[in-house]
């Protein structure tokens, strides 16, 4: 068997003729929120724009990734999972140019209803940043790494 002609099919032969590989990257980010319109309403208020092909779900494009807005118990279901509510394990994060740019971003989303989990502030690995919780208590970094450059897309890039 010839193996497929797609650049995510690679790899050494198996049974069916190739092994398939996942690429390290990530498609979609799906929020789990209480309720859909409310969220979407503060992510419209960070000046996010997004669609909604039913109204139940909420696609927002974010770079070269979509994140989505869904009902968590629907999502929980969804993805086979239990979910006792609470914070599961994961941080969002929003990089920037600049300290001042946090600081920027962390007012805007106060102003949009977030809490401030923790201001803008040097941190431990020489960069600056802080965390915003969003009405349905996902936590947003937002970070400046010197280290890191943003491209005009925002696209961030691990240096070589």
């Amino acid at each position: 068997m010839s193996r497929p002609a797609r650049p995510w099919d690679r790899g050494a032969a198996t049974t069916l003729g190739y092994e398939w590989r996942m690429d390290n990257r990530v498609s979609l980010i799906t929020l789990g929120v209480a309720d859909v319109a409310r969220a979407r309403a503060f992510y419209e208020a960070l000046g996010w724009s997004g669609q909604s092909p039913d109204g139940e779900v909420v696609f927002f494009q974010a770079g070269c990734m979509i994140v989505a807005l869904w009902s968590r118990t629907k999502l929980a279901e969804d993805s086979a999972v239990d979910d006792p509510g609470g914070w599961g394990g994961v941080t969002l994060a929003y990089n920037v140019r600049s300290p001042g740019e946090v600081d920027a971003v962390l007012a805007e989303a106060a102003a949009a209803g977030a809490a401030i989990g923790r201001p803008g502030a040097p941190t431990f690995w020489g960069g600056y940043s802080g965390i915003f919780v969003d009405p349905d208590g996902h936590p947003w970094e937002v970070a400046h790494n010197p280290g890191w450059h943003i491209a005009d897309d925002g696209s961030v890039a691990l240096p070589a």
